[in-house]
């Protein structure tokens, strides 16, 4: 069956198939619908985990025995990093956030992470590589990962927003104007502005959606204010 994103928690994952890498979709905990990502490259094997959000012992069977290089944690909001500690633990994986993120996150799980990233920044899978987009806004360090496969035929730009970008809208802001001014403003210039409209993106919860879909409601999420 083709990838629709679709997911709900303790219902099965989607996976996704790209010509060398693969992307694994789940959904954890029944109240917040928070979607964790897996991504390995077929070539090497090589497997990287963004959010482990909760449900730790459903990520892991998940990862199986090849374990994880590295997970990525989007930002530093709770609901994302709950698992973080136990995937840590038995898989001795490198943990990545947004340097502005990075302290509040090991203040919060107990986890050190092991390389605090910025705009431009890239981290590997395998012999594939995303690109870091850092977003303030929801939070000062969230990130984004870009995986650009316009080479492959057929192929086109992946994106994983954390909760800087869902279908509709952008991230909570918590009722501040500059945050949420901020986070506009990052979103139209970093993403919609340097990203195609084919561009598939993978929010923190919920479902997939493309940059055309959304590119014309931008005004409207603008004048709304949240």
């Amino acid at each position: 069956m083709s990838y629709t994103g679709v997911v709900e928690p303790g219902g099965p994952a989607d996976v996704r198939e790209l010509a060398g890498l693969t992307i694994t979709k789940v959904s954890v905990d029944p109240q917040m619908h928070n979607n964790c990502y897996l991504l390995r490259c077929t070539e090497t094997g090589d497997q990287v985990l963004i959010d482990a959000s909760d449900e730790p012992q459903r990520l892991l069977e998940l990862i199986g025995d090849a374990g994880v290089s590295s997970v990525i944690t989007t930002h530093q909001h709770w609901d994302h990093h709950r698992a973080l500690r136990d995937v840590v633990l038995a898989t001795g994986a490198d943990v990545i956030a947004g340097e502005p993120d990075a302290s509040a996150i090991t203040e919060q799980t107990g986890v050190d992470v092991t390389r605090p990233v910025a705009q431009g920044d890239t981290v590997q899978v395998g012999s594939h590589t995303l690109g870091v987009i850092a977003i303030a806004g929801h939070t000062p360090g969230s990130i984004a990962l870009v995986y650009d496969d316009t080479s492959s035929p057929d192929g086109m730009v992946h994106l994983f927003t954390g909760d800087s970008l869902f279908p509709g809208g952008v991230g909570n802001t918590f009722g501040s104007a500059e945050a949420f001014a901020q986070l506009i403003d990052e979103v139209e210039t970093k993403v919609f502005g340097t990203l195609p409209d084919n561009t598939w993106f993978y929010p923190g919860h919920g479902g997939d959606s493309t940059l055309g879909v959304e590119r014309p409601n931008l005004p409207e999420w603008r004048a709304r204010g949240w």
